[in-house]
This record gives C-alpha cells, structure tokens and sequence, in this order.
C-alpha cells in the first residue's frame, strides 16, 4: 500500500511512519506549512519542518513540504478570529483536522496516487464489514479521537492511525530503539499561532476590534467588575471576572454586541443540558436516534458525561459545566465516536 504520512515533526507521527515502513508500505512523509508567522509553539514552526525532514532522512523515505498557508488562514485562521468577535470559542485544531489534514491533504493524497494517509493521533480506525469505527487510543490519557470526532466514512477508508494501539511510552521507547531524533521531544500542547509570549490578545488586536466590557452580577443584575476585552471572555472562565473581593465568579454568557459579561456561581456555572447548533452534527457512521443514551465529552482534555442524545441538544444525566458556544461536543457510545457537533 502506497501511504502518505502526515509528519509533524513530534515524535508520534515519526513512529507512525517507522511502523508501516517495518510493515513493508511504500511511505512518504508529508509535513505541512500552515502557518505563516512567527510561531514559538504547537507544531508549525521551522525546527518541527527540519525534525520531520532529518526522521524521514533516517528512516530512508522520501519527504515532501506542502504549503497550505492560504487554505489554513481561510479555513482556521479567519474563522478563529470572528468567532471570538462574535463572543464565541472557536476550536482551531479541529477546523484544522476537518480542512486542512483530512480534506486538503487527503485529496492530494489521492490525486498524487496514495492508497491512505497516515497521521499520528492516539485514536483507532477498526473496520467492521466494511464499514469503519473511530475508537480511542489505547492510551486513555493521550486519547485524541475528541480532535477527530467529525470524521465520516469517506475519510476513515483512506485514514491509517498507527499509533492509537500504543501508549505514548511505548511510542518513545520505539523512537529512542530507532535512534530518532524526536525520541524524547516534548509534545505540542497549543496552538501554532498563538505566541506564548503575546497570548490571543496579541494575535487578535490586529485583526478585530477588542473591547473593554462589564461584568454583571446574574442574581442582582449589578455591575459587579470590568473586562478588558469581552471578546476574549469564554463561558466557564473564573478568573479576571471581579474586582477582587473574594467572591468566586464564572462567566455564564458573552454578549459582545453590549459589551457585557453575565457572571454567577458555580452552581449557576452548571447547566441540565448543552444546546448543539443542528447544521454542524455529524456522524461518523449512521445517524443517532433522539432518545439514546450518549457519552458527550466537551474539551480535548476533557471527561465524557452521559446524557441523552436529543437532536438539538445532549441533556445530562447530572448538571455539568456550561459548554462554551463554539465547542466541539463529541458523542460517544463506550469508547467508540459516534459524531460531534458544535455547541450554541
């Protein structure tokens, strides 16, 4: 099998493409240049390209540099900085995933001649007559099937995950028994555009207008404290939401059209359902019915909580912590992705 592996320059998709070089594939790596500013973490920067072209050199494979940096600013990059305009929370890792990793690339794959493509996530493609299950990683903390969770059939066919059987100390001890360079290299934990140094602010005030804004009190209606930018305030967010008497405040909703934050407690934090915006579903398989009983998981790093799928919304066995709009809530059944939608 002809295998186009996505190659990031971490150490997960150089094992990746190790274990189907060993399997006897025909493999090429791919690393891909989305970003173009500067970038001090996540996985875009100039060091991840040479990590992923010095382990292609050493596994013996060839290695090629695509540049998608005009599909990533208007696929990810743009919509990252108007959702937070309109005061919701955009996930760009996933938009990144649905457009740019297993969209784009994947239709480059195929017009190159490529029977799959091959990345690094913790997650499994396991096939059941002839249809395809997304399951997660073998790893429960490394888990990323959350990230992948808007895959449908028509990706899963073409998608080779071959580390998800693996903890992530099994992945490095197989990278530092190779030799490679990326053996112990520390995982990417944000995201490529964000700087460390500036944050969000630095990135959108270039881009959209940020306002101060006010915090009001949910009970009593009361201003209770300001905001520097209301477009940065996420739903659930506790710090920076008073003026520092002691109370602890949780933003309950973002209204940046009159600049106003509306905060509570942590009881009011929590919410009996999470409302799901119905054009975004999607299902890996065959639809869900209203009515079934679902694991919904919220955040990457997140935990699944059961609840019942209905259409428009998950309602929860017990209340759980209110959803950000703009957030991906995958659907599971056990461990096994049933769909993702985002909430609204």
């Amino acid at each position: 099998m002809r295998v186009l592996v996505a190659m990031s320059g971490g150490v997960d998709s150089s094992v990746a493409a190790a274990l189907l070089r060993d399997e006897g594939h025909a493999v090429v790596g791919a690393t891909l240049k989305l970003w173009g500013g500067a970038s001090d973490s996540g996985c875009c920067s100039v060091a991840d390209v040479e990590d992923a072209r010095r382990v292609a050199q050493q596994l013996g494979i060839d290695h090629h540099v695509f540049n998608f940096t005009e599909d990533f600013e208007a696929r990810v990059v743009g919509p990252y900085a108007d959702a937070h305009a309109a005061g919701r929370t955009p996930n760009p890792c996933i938009e990144c995933n649905r457009h740019l990793k297993f969209d784009r690339l994947l239709q480059r794959a195929v017009r190159l001649g490529f029977d799959a493509v091959a990345t690094g996530h913790h997650a499994r493609v396991v096939p059941d007559g002839g249809r395809w299950h997304l399951r997660r990683g073998a790893d429960a903390a490394k888990d990323q099937s959350y990230v992948l969770s808007m895959l449908g059939q028509e990706q899963l066919a073409r998608v080779l995950l071959p580390v998800g059987e693996l903890t992530k100390a099994d992945v490095r001890a197989r990278a530092a028994a190779l030799g490679l360079r990326t053996a112990a290299k520390p995982d990417s934990q944000d995201v490529c555009f964000i700087s460390r140094g500036g944050g969000r602010r630095a990135f959108l005030a270039p881009r959209i207008p940020l306002r101060p804004g006010r915090v009001v009190d949910a009970a009593t209606g009361e201003e209770v404290g300001t905001v520097p930018a209301v477009e940065l305030v996420t739903v659930g967010q506790r710090r920076g939401l008073g003026p520092g008497d002691g109370v602890r405040r949780y933003a309950l909703s973002v209204d940046v059209a009159s600049a106003t934050v509306v905060a509570g407690t942590a009881a009011d934090a929590c919410a009996d359902e999470v409302v799901l915006d119905a054009s975004s579903v999607s299902w890996v398989d065959r639809p869900v019915a209203p009515g079934t009983r679902v694991l919904a998981q919220a955040s990457a790093h997140g935990a699944a909580a059961p609840g019942v799928f209905e259409g428009a919304a998950v309602r929860w066995e017990a209340p759980q912590r209110r959803v950000a709009p703009g957030q991906t809530v995958a659907l599971y059944d056990g461990d096994r992705v049933l769909g993702a939608a985002t909430a609204r």
